[in-house]
This record gives C-alpha cells, structure tokens and sequence, in this order.
C-alpha cells in the first residue's frame, strides 16, 4: 500500500537538483531575486510536499491510463492528471510570486510508490491504486484543511481553501470505485 500520496499528489514532484535550486537563493529557500515576500517555514513545507503530491498524483494517474482494467478506474486517473496538472500549475506560479521553487520530479520515497504499483496490472491494480487513491485524498484534505486555515500567507491559505473542494470530491469518487474494485 501507498503511502498517504494525493497530499503529497496535490503537486508533486521532488525539488530540483541542490546545484540548481542553491542558485538565486539564500539560506532560508528563499529566492534572493523575487520580493520581499518571506513565507514561514511551515508555509514553504506545505508548498513542497503539496507539490510533490501533485506530482504523484498525475503519475499514478498516468500509470492507470495503461494498467487499470477497470473504465471506471481509468477515468479516475485521467481526471487526477487533468485536476492536479491544473492545480500543479496554479501552486508552481504561487510559489514563484512567494519566490519559492516547487518540486520538480518525484523525490525518492515517491518514485518507490509509483514503482510497487507499476508492478501490478488489471483487477490487481485497480484495487492497489483506488485504495492509495482514498489514503492519499484523506490525507490531503487533512493537510489542505489545515493550511486553508493556519497558513500565515493569505495567498496560501486562499490556495489552499479554493483547492479543497475538489479534494474532497476526489475523497468521495475515490471511495465509491474503491467500494466497486475491491471485491472483484
């Protein structure tokens, strides 16, 4: 079983190599060019790991495009690439006005996620992916949830409150196919 991903999905992706992201930054992750904006830490971590589970979330949507048997599994994942690709794109600019550098790839403990469940296929899969898929958006709307109200940023927290409703959407589809898939 996944590890609790669609947080981790929201954005996915790991951060870019140290040689790349030391440039034009200070020892906070700040991006020394960028403004005056100075997110907390709490903030920067939300940012990261928002990003990196958008990433994995549009990974393992893809992996369901060619692994699930189910159609129903397979317009889940496709609509994970489609809703966290956007979201992606909306918390990468965020980021960049707030001067801070999101995930660009699955950092490790994510690409060893997307490799266990690469390994199964069909009925196999689709139980292995809808039941990452309900941990992963439990997760997330905790995270989300939390953020949408203790983020320091206001931009952030607007982010973060604006996001949830799709989440818990993806909660509830999630746990409908799960509810489908895991029997067969």
């Amino acid at each position: 079983m996944l590890k609790p991903v669609l947080f981790t999905i929201m954005l996915g992706a790991a951060i870019l190599p140290a040689s790349t992201a030391a440039q034009g930054q200070g020892s906070t992750g700040q991006q020394a060019q960028g403004g005056d904006t100075k997110l907390s830490k709490s903030d920067r971590e939300f940012i990261e790991k928002a990003g990196q589970g958008g990433l994995l979330e549009v990974r393992l949507g893809q992996l369901a495009q060619q692994r699930a048997a189910s159609p129903e599994v397979k317009r889940f994942g496709q609509r994970m690439i489609d809703d966290h690709s956007a979201a992606n794109k909306r918390l990468a600019q965020l980021a960049q006005q707030k001067g801070v550098l999101v995930p660009q790839a699955l950092d490790q403990e994510h690409r060893e996620n997307v490799d266990k469940l690469s390994k199964k296929t069909g009925t196999e899969f689709d139980r292995a992916y809808m039941s990452a898929m309900v941990d992963d958006h439990e997760h997330d709307v905790e995270k989300f949830e939390k953020a949408s109200k203790e983020a320091k940023d206001a931009e952030l927290k607007a982010f973060a409150a604006a996001t949830l409703p799709q989440l818990r959407e993806h909660l509830a589809q999630a746990k409908q196919i799960h509810g489908k898939v895991k029997g067969k």
